[in-house]
């Protein structure tokens, strides 16, 4: 297992990223990409009794009763944005308990994983390798990565129009345009540097012609072209 080189530090944020292996598509469906958002939300907490598989076997009810007793529990991590692309995908985390992160990516790692090889019929890894992380430094660079992460769909040609960006379903970018949005992103670090959602609205749009270029902000995120 190659050792790593980043570490992952309580109350600190990471750019975390991942592409299927060979770079083959991670997201099949509308159904593939709601299974990741979902396994997102299910193990940012703590000690989740049960495995996302088997939670989902459970009566409403008692569905209803696990996530009410885990809203009041410690988490591993906090997601504060994400964007997931057919074969990567992008968060943005906060570590707040140790191990968080490697903890967290496991579970998520391994839930998408089982799901993905019993539903097609598939085995092996759906991942390349270990996830990726890097360290956010200051503020500044926190909002330039929220940015990256909002306006892949758009830098990558997976949707062609702004209204098609704003409307993209498998990122956090209504979470923070729209207060009625209320999922499990906690975007009130990055919102608080701007003055309204409006305005980091205006943020993530203003350079999106050359953020195609993948220049700017690729020596903030250390991603491969």
């Amino acid at each position: 297992m190659p050792i790593r080189t980043t570490p992952l530090v309580n109350n600190q944020y990471y750019h975390v990223y991942n592409r299927g292996v060979a770079r083959n598509p991670t997201f099949f469906g509308k159904r593939d990409y709601e299974r990741f958002i979902n396994l997102l939300s299910y193990y940012r907490f703590t000690s989740p009794p049960l495995r996302f598989s088997k939670f989902l076997l459970q009566t409403v009810e008692n569905r209803e009763k696990i996530l009410h007793g885990l809203s009041g529990s410690s988490q591993e991590v906090s997601v504060c944005c994400y964007c997931l692309m057919p074969n990567h995908f992008h968060l943005l985390l906060r570590q707040m308990s140790d191990k968080g992160i490697s903890d967290f990516m496991k579970r998520v790692s391994d839930g998408f994983t089982k799901y993905i090889n019993i539903k097609h019929k598939r085995v092996g890894p759906v991942f390349q390798g270990a996830f990726k992380a890097v360290r956010i430094e200051s503020d500044e660079q926190l909002i330039h990565v929220s940015r990256y992460i909002h306006i892949n769909p758009i830098v990558d040609f997976v949707v062609k129009t702004i209204n098609d960006l704003l409307e993209y379903p498998w990122s956090s970018i209504k979470s923070y345009l729209y207060p009625e949005v209320n999922r499990f992103v906690d975007g009130e670090t990055v919102l608080s540097q701007f003055s309204s959602r409006e305005k980091y609205k205006e943020f993530i749009l203003n350079q999106i012609d050359y953020a195609q270029t993948l220049r700017e902000i690729k020596h903030l995120c250390f991603m491969e072209a």
